[in-house]
């Protein structure tokens, strides 16, 4: 699908003579929580003026924003009006802080914003993901670090490695197998020796899987016999399956499961956006009789280990076992729209908006 968008000046500081001005920053607030697909009349998108930066501080400038799934989702533990979640990579344009110089960019979890004031050496808590200095990835895009590089890349390789435990010879599937998490996910497991079977939602994007990410099996859940599929993709059944968008294809897959599987729930994106809570077969038989194991997981677990996933993927990147997609929007303006392209399966890979 083509996409048109048009282009906004993101403000800057300004400079009269020797005074500096004062930087004016743009965010979405959240006003209205979302029913149904998310709406730009959700949002207000409001300026507020910047202070002087403290020492040890930098001022960031959005470069691209992320837009995820769990936006969607997480929303609505959040007392409203509330400042729209999300990560983005910045650069610094301003910094009293030797260890993140002018130029160098940052990815952090600095919302839906243009510009952003922090001190990168406070103190967080160690469930908070960590602001991260964004290594030289030429000829790559520094936008990776919003994907392969970051905390999709992640929550890939956190999800697969310590909750499925794939070993060399089983057999993997994946749901959302053509997004930013689960096409990574795929890749992954070819690298450790699995076999792969992948679910999107579309012709094109079952043969991207196959043709370039190397999957062995791909399949178009809106039109295959998900237990036909899985017969002849997995005769021996599956050992692991990575599950990112929940519903009667879960059950599906769990039902054809050897004994002892494991199943690691990222997320249940096919029902998002549902008004009442989806009706799906009951999962428990499965997971009693074959004494599976499930486990839901948020990637910010092994923010204590966030730059060895990140170092990796970065290693595996540089000797070509793993490659992209982006799915890339443009300005800031059209930040519900790219959240609305994701949430109805329109990008391949991993979607960013790119602010200028």
């Amino acid at each position: 699908m083509t996409k048109i968008f048009q282009l906004i000046q993101i403000p800057k500081r300004l400079y009269s003579g020797s005074a500096k001005g004062k930087v004016i920053a743009k965010k979405y607030v959240l006003t209205k929580y979302f029913q149904g697909e998310p709406k730009a009349s959700d949002f207000k998108v409001v300026e507020e003026e910047l202070p002087d930066l403290k020492n040890g501080e930098i001022l960031a400038q959005a470069e691209y924003l992320s837009v995820d799934p769990y936006m969607r989702a997480y929303m609505i533990g959040y007392k409203l009006p509330t400042d729209m979640i999300g990560s983005q990579v910045a650069k610094v344009i301003e910094s009293r802080n030797d260890k993140y110089p002018v130029g160098s960019y940052v990815t952090d979890s600095f919302g839906w914003r243009t510009h952003t004031i922090c001190n990168p050496d406070a103190v967080r808590p160690q469930e908070v993901m960590p602001l991260t200095k964004i290594p030289n990835v030429k000829p790559h895009p520094v936008s990776l670090a919003l994907g392969v590089l970051g905390m999709p890349g992640n929550t890939a390789y956190f999800g697969l490695k310590e909750i499925c435990q794939p070993k060399s010879g089983e057999t993997v599937a994946i749901t959302g197998a053509a997004g930013a998490v689960g096409s990574h996910v795929g890749q992954i497991a070819k690298i450790l020796g699995c076999k792969v079977i992948g679910f999107a939602g579309s012709d094109a994007k079952c043969d991207y899987l196959v043709k370039e990410l190397g999957f062995d099996h791909a399949f178009n859940y809106k039109t295959a016999d998900i237990k036909a599929a899985l017969r002849q993709a997995a005769p021996n059944r599956v050992d692991c399956y990575f599950d990112n968008v929940g519903g009667e294809i879960s059950h599906t897959i769990m039902t054809h499961m050897n004994k002892y599987g494991r199943v690691a729930v990222c997320g249940s994106i096919s029902s998002y956006n549902d008004f009442k809570p989806p009706k799906v077969t009951i999962m428990q038989p499965a997971i009693v009789f074959k004494e599976l194991k499930v486990e839901g997981f948020l990637v910010n677990r092994w923010t204590h280990r966030w730059d060895e996933g990140i170092n990796m993927n970065l290693k595996w990147l540089q000797e070509g076992k793993i490659k992209y997609k982006e799915e890339l929007y443009h300005g800031f303006e059209n930040m519900v729209t790219a959240l609305n392209g994701i949430l109805r399966g329109e990008n391949t890979g991993k979607a960013v908006v790119k602010v200028n």
